[in-house]
């Protein structure tokens, strides 16, 4: 599958079939994630890869309420925490280079996406899960300080294809020049 097939087939799953996820996959999946850009190449990302049904179980009671990946995170066979490091990305020298501060957010939020593109590259779904208590799950994974749990990524084979949701038209948020120029696809 080429990048663009993946970037427009890739979904959100929330339900997994029993099927483990093999070791080569778990290791393409991760690889993905070493080559995603970063501010100034910091790489400011540690990913746990968590299997044991217990630790799951803590990481599931970190979600907020009514979350829809609740039940994603008991029958994945893998979840992958990515956690940022605080104070590495954003910065020339010992000052943050723009009005932004601190860019690892950003730099994880590409390396996550990294990983759910391989996943759907390789036949296995995911789903970004953020909505939950930090740090709580930070706790369970004895997060150190200067460190932040970003989001949790359950891997595996999804039990359905879940279908597209709608997507806006270029036209919608697209311009050309200036923030209030031309619609895309105008003249």
């Amino acid at each position: 599958m080429d990048v663009l097939e993946a970037i427009r087939t890739r979904r959100s799953v929330r339900r997994f079939s029993e099927e483990p996820v093999s070791p080569e996959a778990l290791e393409k999946v991760l690889t993905a994630a070493r080559w995603a850009p970063s501010w100034v190449n910091v790489q400011p990302w540690k990913i746990v890869v968590v299997e044991d049904l217990q630790r799951k179980e803590a990481l599931k009671a970190t979600l907020l309420p009514n979350n829809p990946a609740a039940k994603g995170f008991e029958q994945a066979p893998v979840l992958l925490v990515l956690i940022g490091e605080k104070g590495k990305s954003g910065l020339y020298g010992s000052t943050f280079a723009t009005d932004k501060g601190d860019w690892y957010l950003f730099d994880l939020g590409i390396a996550a996406q990294n990983i759910a593109l391989a996943a759907c590259a390789l036949g296995l779904g995911t789903v970004h899960v953020g909505a939950m208590n930090h740090k709580a799950a930070a706790a369970v994974l004895g997060v150190p300080e200067g460190f932040e749990v970003v989001e949790i990524l359950p891997l595996g084979h999804p039990a359905f294809e879940p279908k597209a949701p709608p997507r806006k038209e270029l036209t919608s948020f697209v311009t050309r020049e200036t923030f209030t120029g031309p619609a895309w696809g105008t003249p």
